[in-house]
């Protein structure tokens, strides 16, 4: 084993020859032997060992091995050394194997160490962007999971930062590719990852390429299976799958798909979906998840029926009102509760399918039945009105702090939701029924409107439905409704699609195993 005193000699013959240092075999020999020393002889053997690796071509795999046997060292700062200076062997048809090893260090728990191959990777991205993504994603598909967990992290956190010059159209491309070879087999956590680094991709933009990404989605959800509403696994991953679907839809990409399946499946089995996830309201995120899709659902071919089986749900949280006794009173003394947040959900999506079949109301439905409809219409905006004069008082005089008290949020997000279903309740009031109104969704960032759209919206808090309208019993509104407590929890205006639901255990849970892939180091 060579001394201090033999590497720095050997090192001065190899920068003295400097570009006819390949002649000098021997000397590159005893630097790469220095691997086999004590701390400073490896120090040493790390820095000199990269720095004339590009003139000795036939010992090019004798010099990355003894490098790697200094990434593996004990000793920390030898570790660092070797790792930093691991890009220099980065050339040609080394590149790909340098990123591999590199994706593997990623499994490092020392914070400088795991920043240095951080750095080190995006080194080498800027020399051969696919040449490196080839080294992670043959770790993605085939490492360890701990470096499979923090490829796909580096990967989703780190592309974004790449320029354009690096991120070219067919480096884009391959991404893709990529992906949908690692997308065979993932877990719930893994797909959102996957969905955030293909859709920052910028040939994915296009809607063209959105529609690509929907149907990504569509292949994941797998929405030609059977729905099994008892099962967690299955209800968790049509959600997750949608809830990174939503965000791509748009007026040319359309969610027909998705919630033609909601429509069908998920509706009829409302009451008796199951979660993994304790203290979620699976119920109202589907109805929230089917309102966002509704806007931009395309030609359904069974409109009726599923529109049908919309308003039957509808129904379900509408309810007539209670009997009467002799004496005027409420009959069983208990007044029916008005579900807010699903009846939003549900009236906004009837109203956005309605669209499609203006006269479903009028000619799809006997007299009998749209009569009742109405009746329950008329008991719902009674209501509503005590609920927003109470609310109305509440938030007065209220400002700025005094509005972010957690209380408070749940009010404002409440007078949200109850002016949206006032606002749907008078156009289906109309005769013939109307579906022209806009609302934004109660838990969306509200958008800018045009003069003739705000007009409606203020308008919208202050006049019950058109008198008209098939009447219910006429009774004082307080008696005909009492504003229930609990109706709105403290999530409704927070709802979001990256922390909610999901596959919350380990990996190979519901989406797939990953059972079969190699283990151990494959440098």
């Amino acid at each position: 084993m060579p001394t201090v005193e033999e590497l720095y000699r050997n090192y001065g013959i190899l920068a003295d020859a400097t570009e006819t240092a390949g002649q000098h075999k021997d000397a590159y020999q005893a630097i790469l032997d220095g691997v086999k020393g004590g701390a400073k002889e490896k120090r040493l053997a790390a820095q000199f060992i990269p720095k004339f690796f590009k003139h000795f071509p036939e010992l090019a795999d004798s010099a990355i091995n003894a490098q790697l046997d200094l990434c593996e060292d004990e000793d920390v700062s030898i570790r660092r050394q070797a790792i930093k200076e691991l890009p220099q062997f980065a050339t040609g048809d080394n590149l790909p194997r340098v990123a591999d090893i590199l994706t593997q260090l990623l499994q490092s728990d020392d914070s400088a160490e795991f920043n240095l191959v951080n750095n080190a990777l995006l080194s080498i991205f800027k020399m051969d962007a696919k040449g490196t993504l080839g080294g992670l994603f043959s770790q993605i598909l085939q490492g360890e999971d701990i470096v499979r967990e923090r490829a796909i992290k580096f990967l989703s956190t780190k592309l974004k930062t790449l320029p354009e010059e690096v991120l070219t159209k067919e480096v884009e491309e391959f991404i893709l590719s990529e992906s949908k070879k690692v997308l065979e087999d993932v877990t719930g956590e893994e797909f959102v990852l996957f969905m955030k680094i293909l859709s920052g991709l910028k040939s994915l933009q296009t809607v063209s390429g959105r529609q690509q990404l929907v149907e990504l989605v569509a292949e994941q959800a797998d929405l030609e299976q059977t729905f099994n509403p008892s099962d967690p696994d299955c209800v968790d991953r049509l959600l997750q799958c949608t809830r990174q679907a939503v965000p791509l839809f748009s007026k040319n990409v359309h969610s027909t798909k998705f919630v033609t399946y909601f429509c069908e499946h998920v509706l009829p089995n409302l009451g008796s979906l199951t979660t993994p996830v304790e203290g979620v309201d699976i119920q109202l995120e589907v109805l929230k998840l089917l309102a966002e899709m509704s806007s931009f659902c395309g030609d359904m071919e069974k409109l009726e029926s599923n529109l049908k089986k919309l308003f039957d749900k509808l129904l379900e949280y509408m309810p007539l009102p209670p009997e009467e006794a002799e004496n005027g009173e409420n009959a069983s003394n208990e007044e029916p509760k008005l579900q807010f947040s699903y009846v939003e959900c549900l009236l906004y999506s009837f109203h956005q399918l309605g669209r499609k079949l203006p006269d479903f109301l009028t000619a799809k439905l006997n007299a009998e039945k749209l009569k009742d409809f109405k009746i329950r219409l008329q008991y719902f905006a009674r209501g509503l009105q005590v609920y927003i004069r109470q609310l109305r008082l509440a938030l007065q005089g209220k400002t700025g702090e005094a509005l972010k008290t957690e209380e408070n949020k749940i009010k404002v997000v409440a007078l949200k939701i109850t002016n949206n279903i006032n606002v749907l309740i008078k156009d289906l009031f109309h005769i013939p029924p109307s579906y022209k109104s806009t609302v934004t969704l109660s838990w969306k960032p509200v958008q800018k409107a045009d003069a003739s759209q705000k007009r409606t919206s203020e308008d919208t808090t202050s006049s019950s439905p058109p008198k008209k309208a098939s009447a219910g019993p006429k009774r004082d509104a307080r008696q005909i409704y009492n504003p229930p407590s609990g109706k709105y929890s403290s999530n409704l205006g927070s709802f979001s699609y990256e922390q909610r639901g999901g596959f919350r255990g380990g990996r190979g849970r519901g989406w797939g195993g990953r059972g079969n892939r190699s283990r151990g180091r494959i440098y």
